[in-house]
């Protein structure tokens, strides 16, 4: 990944340069990809029941 390619999918996320103190580039790529999973509708969703029995 390019430098400016990180800073775009840090400005698609609404990250801040503040904000990067506390991040990694890691972290900014797995927000990133999470981000796209936004929308997906899921057939079925946990609850907090089967967290629990996890």
């Amino acid at each position: 990944m390019t430098t400016p390619l990180f800073l775009l999918r840090c400005v698609q996320l609404g990250l801040s340069i503040r904000d990067l103190d506390l991040l990694t580039i890691g972290m900014v790529n797995d927000m990133f990809a999470e981000s796209r999973n936004d929308d997906y509708k899921y057939r079925e969703v946990a609850t907090q029941k089967d967290f629990d029995l996890f």
